[in-house]
């Protein structure tokens, strides 16, 4: 394969979703590597969101789009003519997904359906990375990781439309996408991401700096559940990845990666935030599992990476400690000094990128 860091420079390079969490870093990233880069999105997710205070927009074409309404999404699909998606979009919250079930549905099928349908129409070559989740997984909460192979699934909307979305993937490449022709499209799952920029209702991280910011008690709904944490640009870089070695290689067409930290990186929430309190100023916990009684949220929860090991060489980079310590650094910087975040955003990145490079990952070298 090519240099990693070369094979999106000066290319077409669309995200969707890229106001979001995931996606703001993610062409933020592209921006270092030198992309074109195209977004589309229906609206800032949040206030504050990291694409808006890291002045992400500059540079882009940005177009607000509603993933949901196709003739749009395939309207700026011909008119990019991308060399790679990045397909994120979605309605990500499991406990949003019970209060609105069918923009859940709506979102995260009938928006995977219609990436697919505009690929149809492209007369290139193109390469897709469509992101799903680890909650696509029937979870049955066994401690061993879900592997890429197992069933499809899950209790709740949220993990039920991500898992109907990999079966609609799955279709589309086998009735209209033969590995003969030029595009190419894999699926991605990965999940607990934490990292800076996060502001999403209901999201561990930032209910801590939410609450710790302002002198706040944070309140734990189920502070034993356990997950398998990791940075932001943990999955990125499995994307990234990805998408470079799909541009290579044919073959790896149809396929679906997992990208997840190493198995000993599972860590309950209350681990979490009792390691994120050590660099904040205020911090007071209070648990209340015994008082809530909210929806079903899973409680053991973990992905089996050797896929993306053996196949294209790529393992997480960064440890537990190492992984809370660059989130709340971000955080810590922005409640100081928040007009100045957007470089922090790209030093963190070019950090990671060292540290991969020093531990002689092949996709920095």
């Amino acid at each position: 394969m090519k240099n990693l860091l070369n094979t999106f420079q000066g290319r077409e390079v669309l995200v969707t979703g890229h106001t979001g969490f995931k996606g703001s870093w993610l062409i933020a990233w592209l921006k270092i590597l030198g992309a074109n880069v195209h977004g589309i999105s229906n609206s800032l997710p949040t206030t504050p969101c990291h694409f808006d205070v890291a002045e992400l927009d500059d540079g882009i074409n940005d177009y607000r789009i509603d993933i949901r309404n196709y003739h749009e999404v395939e309207k700026a699909i011909i008119k990019i003519n991308p060399d790679f998606i990045f397909h994120l979009a979605a309605q990500a919250l499991v406990r949003k997904s019970y209060s609105n079930p069918i923009e859940t549905w709506e979102t995260n099928v009938n928006g995977t359906l219609n990436i697919l349908e505009s690929l149809r129409k492209l007369n290139k070559k193109c390469n897709a990375v469509i992101i799903t989740s680890d909650k696509c997984y029937d979870n049955v909460e066994w401690i061993w990781g879900y592997r890429e192979n197992d069933a499809l699934g899950g209790p709740d909307p949220y993990s039920a439309s991500k898992g109907a979305a990999e079966l609609v993937i799955k279709s589309h490449i086998k009735s209209f996408f033969p590995k003969s022709q030029n595009i190419r499209i894999v699926s991605a799952r990965a999940g607990n991401v934490i990292g800076g920029g996060d502001w999403a209702l209901d999201r561990i991280i930032p209910d801590c700096v939410n609450a710790w910011s302002k002198d706040e008690i944070l309140e734990l709904r189920n502070p034993h559940a356990t997950r398998p944490w990791q940075h932001v640009l943990e999955p990125l870089s499995g994307y990234i990845t990805l998408a470079a070695n799909l541009n290579e290689n044919i073959d790896l067409h149809g396929h679906a990666f997992n990208f997840g930290p190493k198995s000993n990186q599972n860590k309950s929430v209350l681990e979490l935030v009792n390691n994120m309190s050590n660099y904040w100023d205020q911090v007071r916990v209070k648990d209340v599992s015994d008082a809530i009684h909210g929806p079903y949220e899973s409680g053991l929860l973990k992905l089996n990476c050797d896929k993306a090991l053996a196949m294209l060489k790529w393992e997480a980079v960064l440890d537990f400690n190492s992984t809370v310590k660059m989130t709340a650094e971000w955080y810590k910087y922005y409640y100081q000094n928040p007009k100045g975040i957007s470089k922090i955003s790209f030093l963190q990145i070019k950090e990671y990128c060292k540290i991969a490079k020093e531990k002689n990952l092949e996709w920095a070298q």
